[in-house]
């Protein structure tokens, strides 16, 4: 049997300024396993499943319950990647002892090694509880899609002088706080790399160009699973969405064609059974 060496938070953290972080989101047992087989890095469980799996509107209305059943799946199908689970909506923001229960369900019960936080300045006091309580924490700063709202919307963030210092001050807030690394969503590049090449931690990219330390995607995003639209960001390295139809499509002919099944994919009773059967 094969044997399995599970990446650290300082494996990832030793990375810094060597060799690039690579990090996929995964919702499944199936995908989980073949990202971990293909060598990324890390593993987000991202809170995005609520849209992509489920069918919600958006991020918000997705529970602790449902994200760890796919917590756990993904937790049975990656045995090399870090697995950090997304605290939804409301998971963190009520109390510290919540925070620090929700966080460590993912760990306990969702076989997760890290949670992410979204937030700045803001979550600080959470991010050390949670880390205090043994709970290793990703934070994300930039474009935060749970607070979208309260940012205008799904836009880059940091591109006046006054939003690219608070958005500085996060960064630096969220790795004093105690986060091994940290996402950068939809930064300018230049500041993105500034941010990099000041903070002792990672910094994870998506839309935030590539002086970051390590870059992230989302999974259905980068295969073309998703076709409702596409960041600016992304770059797609397959069409899953295109080809998948055409092989669904040509499932239905051949069924309807009486094609499918075809004698290889048929069994046969032994002509004893059959003499037995009167067939």
């Amino acid at each position: 049997m094969a044997s399995y060496s599970r990446l650290t938070i300082p494996d990832l953290q030793a990375k810094k300024g060597r060799e690039k972080i690579v990090a996929l989101t995964a919702y499944d047992v199936l995908w989980a396993r073949l990202l971990d087989e293909a060598g990324i890095d890390l593993i987000l469980v991202g809170d995005s499943a609520a849209m992509l799996v489920l069918g919600y509107e958006d991020t918000l209305p997705i529970t602790m319950e449902e994200m760890l059943v796919l917590a756990r799946a993904v937790s049975r199908g990656a045995r090399r990647a870090l697995i950090v689970g997304d605290m939804p909506f409301l998971s963190y923001q009520v109390s510290l002892e919540e925070a620090i229960f929700n966080a460590g369900r993912f760990l306990k019960e969702g076989g997760c090694q890290a949670v992410k936080i979204e937030g700045g300045e803001e979550v600080c006091e959470t991010i050390r509880a949670v880390t205090r309580a043994g709970i290793p924490v990703l934070a994300h700063v930039g474009l935060t899609p749970q607070r979208a709202s309260s940012l205008g919307g799904f836009k880059v963030q940091g591109r006046d002088l006054d939003s690219a210092r608070k958005l500085l001050a996060d960064a630096k807030a969220v790795a004093e706080a105690g986060a091994f690394a940290v996402v950068l969503e939809c930064v300018p590049q230049e500041l993105a790399a500034h941010i990099t090449s000041i903070l002792p931690i990672p910094t994870i990219g998506i839309g935030a160009g590539p002086a970051c330390d390590g870059q992230i995607l989302v999974l259905p995003d980068l295969l073309g699973l998703f076709e409702g639209f596409r960041p600016r960001f992304v770059k797609r390295y397959a069409q899953f969405a295109k080809e998948g139809k055409n092989a669904l499509k040509k499932y239905i002919s051949e069924v309807k064609e009486g094609l499918f099944p075809a004698e290889e994919h048929s069994f046969k009773l032994s002509e004893e059974v059959k003499k037995a059967l009167g067939i």
